[in-house]
C-alpha cells in the first residue's frame, strides 16, 4: 500500500495540502518531508494556482518532527532535506498560502505554521516550540520568526519555556487572521483562499513579494548561523537524553554537553 501522508487536491484555483499521519500526530518523517515538498513544488509550478491551504487529518495539526524518525537515523534528512523541515520551511515560495489550524501544532508544526503567509485556526488551537525541553533548539524558522511575529519578551517566553498558548492569544499577538469555532478553521481557510484566488495572478505574486521582502531579505542572512546551532545540539548529548527521555516519559537528566 503506498504511503500518503501527504494528501494533495486542488479546486478553483486552490491547492490544499493536507497532512496526513493522524495516528502519529502528524509527526514529520523522512517521507512525510518528501511528499509534502512535492506537494509544495506541484503548487508552485502549476500555472493555474492562486493559493494553497495546509491542513491536517486528525486531532492535532502536527507535532512536531517525529523523535522515534530522529532516533532512528532520519534526521539529517528532515531537518536538512531541500526547502529545510518538512520541505518548505526555508523553501522560497511565489504564492501564498494559509495554514488550517485546528489542534495544536507544536515544534516543528508551529513553524510550519509561521512559514506560512496567513493562519485560520480554531478556537481551541494551540501554538508551541517546546525544543528546549528535549535539548534541541527551534531551528525550522521558529527562532527566527517568532520574535518577528510578536512581542520579543514573549516570544521569548514561548522558546526559553516551552509553553504553548492558545488561538485566543495568538490572535491577540497578530500570530492568525482568524480564530474560528473548533473545527471550522479549514472552511474558513478555504473562504479566506476563495477570495485570493479571484484576484490576478501577478498581482497576487508582486503583493506577497513586496510584502514579505523585508523578513525575506533578514532571514536569508541568519539562516546560516541557524543551521549551525540546530546541527551542533543535534548531535548533542543533551539531545539524545532529552529525546530518550520523553519517548520513555521520564524528567530528562541534562548534562550540558
Amino acid at each position: 500500500m503506498t504511503d500518503t501522508s501527504v494528501l494533495y487536491e486542488s479546486r478553483d484555483g486552490i491547492a490544499l495540502i493536507t497532512l496526513n499521519r493522524p495516528a502519529q500526530r502528524n509527526a514529520i518523517n523522512t517521507t512525510l518531508s518528501d511528499q509534502f515538498r512535492a506537494a509544495i513544488e506541484r503548487f508552485e509550478t502549476n500555472p493555474d494556482l492562486r493559493v494553497a491551504v495546509i491542513a491536517a487529518n486528525g486531532p492535532v495539526f502536527c507535532a512536531g518532527m517525529d523523535l522515534k524518525a530522529f532516533v532512528a537515523g532520519e534526521g539529517d534528512a528532515i531537518l536538512f532535506g531541500p526547502g529545510g523541515l518538512a520541505g518548505m520551511v526555508a523553501r522560497p515560495r511565489r504564492k501564498p498560502v494559509i495554514a488550517a489550524v485546528d489542534g495544536a501544532a507544536l515544534a516543528g508544526g508551529f513553524e510550519i505554521v509561521l512559514a506560512c503567509d496567513m493562519v485560520v485556526a480554531g478556537e481551541s488551537a494551540t501554538f508551541g516550540l517546546p525544543e528546549a525541553r528535549i535539548g534541541l533548539v527551534a531551528g525550522a524558522g521558529g527562532a527566527l520568526r517568532l520574535g518577528a511575529r510578536m512581542p520579543r519578551v514573549v516570544a521569548n517566553e514561548m522558546l526559553l519555556t516551552g509553553t504553548p498558548i492558545g488561538a485566543a492569544r495568538a490572535m491577540e499577538l497578530g500570530l492568525l487572521n482568524r480564530c474560528v469555532a473548533s473545527g471550522k478553521a479549514l472552511e474558513a481557510a478555504l473562504e479566506l483562499a476563495a477570495q485570493i484566488a479571484a484576484n490576478a495572478p501577478l498581482s497576487l505574486e508582486a503583493s506577497l513579494h513586496l510584502a514579505n521582502l523585508a523578513e525575506q531579505r533578514a532571514e536569508a542572512a541568519f539562516w546560516e548561523e541557524n543551521n549551525c546551532h540546530l546541527a551542533r545540539l543535534a548531535a548533542s548529548d543533551d539531545a539524545s537524553e532529552g529525546i530518550g527521555a520523553f519517548i520513555e516519559k521520564r524528567a530528562p537528566r541534562w548534562s550540558g554537553s
